[in-house]
């Protein structure tokens, strides 16, 4: 039996749910952070997406900032930074002015896609050549940005040097893997999202681990969906508003977090039905002996260090008490 007393931390995309605006979405994400953080989550992390008028997670370091205003002690960070859009040295002021102002509480999770359309990329404007190809390098760059004055070079973040901002490497596919364990960093899977590689992207970063300044071993963590609630039943149905979510990444609508339904299957088509199902498989979804159960299958096989939670659920409440169900399973409760 492996040990589910491990981290867990939360991921959140800051949805926009229907009968509500930006700014209510942008108040959901405060009032989650001050939740989890009193229920003992380790981190709290936002997510940056582009051009969706159903989510308000494109200024993400500035989220962040507003969310480590309103807490405590939660580790507040990305989910990730996605580099392609960025300077590494505006990532690096603006995260070394943070952790400047609220002290060691930031983490900085990389990511390699554009997070958006190619349309939207380019009216971003970092580069006009593929910065996808740059990343390696883009985060060494982040890393001595951070570090001590003789890993600095003649251009230097102030503030941002000398702050030792921990980096995550986050990915969907195995490219991210191989980069992670080859810098020996901490290695974050989507599987919340992507799930197909995940299994061969965990054993690539344990067996290629290379130790270094930042981890002596692998540390792996998984972002996966967690729908829990206080019978079966009641998280299947809460889960509609999940696979919805989903059938909407399939269609390339953009609409709102919906409420849940009756009958998902008066929505969707069989291909609908299956590529969102693919995209959605590991998942937890029960009562909380049932997410106790998925949780230890989950560690038998995989046994990671730390998992993350997303939770696409209408009902304010209920999405809090969700993550409480989790966190008392994580507890032995």
């Amino acid at each position: 039996m492996s040990n589910l007393n491990i981290p867990v931390s939360v991921l959140n995309l800051a949805p926009i749910r229907q009968g509500e605006g930006p700014r209510e979405a942008i108040n959901a994400v405060v009032e989650l952070a001050q939740a989890t953080e009193q229920m003992g989550y380790t981190r709290y992390w936002i997510a940056e997406h582009h051009n969706a008028p159903n989510l308000v997670s494109s200024a993400t370091s500035i989220l962040i900032n507003h969310t480590l205003e309103h807490t405590e002690k939660i580790r507040l960070g990305s989910g990730g930074i996605m580099l392609p859009n960025h300077s590494p040295l505006v990532v690096a002021e603006q995260f070394g002015t943070m952790a400047t102002i609220y002290g060691d509480r930031l983490d900085l999770g990389l990511g390699r896609a554009p997070g958006t359309d190619m349309l939207t990329a380019s009216a971003l404007r970092r580069s006009k050549h593929d910065s996808v190809y740059t990343f390696p390098e883009d985060v060494k760059s982040l890393l001595n940005y951070f570090g001590s004055d003789e890993q600095q070079g003649y251009v230097k973040a102030y503030p941002g040097a000398g702050t030792q901002i921990p980096i995550y490497i986050l990915g969907s596919s195995t490219d991210s893997a191989y980069l992670a364990a080859s810098l020996g960093l901490p290695y974050v899977f989507a599987s919340h999202f992507a799930p197909r590689h995940m299994a061969e992207a965990i054993q690539i970063y344990r067996n290629r681990f290379q130790p270094s300044a930042y981890l002596d071993k692998p540390y792996m963590m998984v972002c996966l969906n967690v729908i829990a609630a206080e019978s079966d039943e009641e998280a299947e149905r809460e889960s509609t508003t999940l696979l919805q979510f989903f059938l909407n990444v399939v269609r390339g609508s953009q609409t709102p977090l919906q409420p849940p339904i009756e009958d998902i299957e008066a929505i969707w088509s069989p291909q609908e039905k299956e590529m969102a199902l693919s995209m959605t498989s590991v998942s937890f979804v029960g009562g909380k002996e049932t997410i106790r159960s998925q949780f230890q299958s989950f560690q038998d096989k995989y046994n990671v260090d730390e998992i993350m939670a997303v939770t696409y659920m209408y009902d304010r409440g209920k999405q809090i008490r969700s993550y409480e169900i989790l966190k008392e399973v994580v507890d032995g409760r």
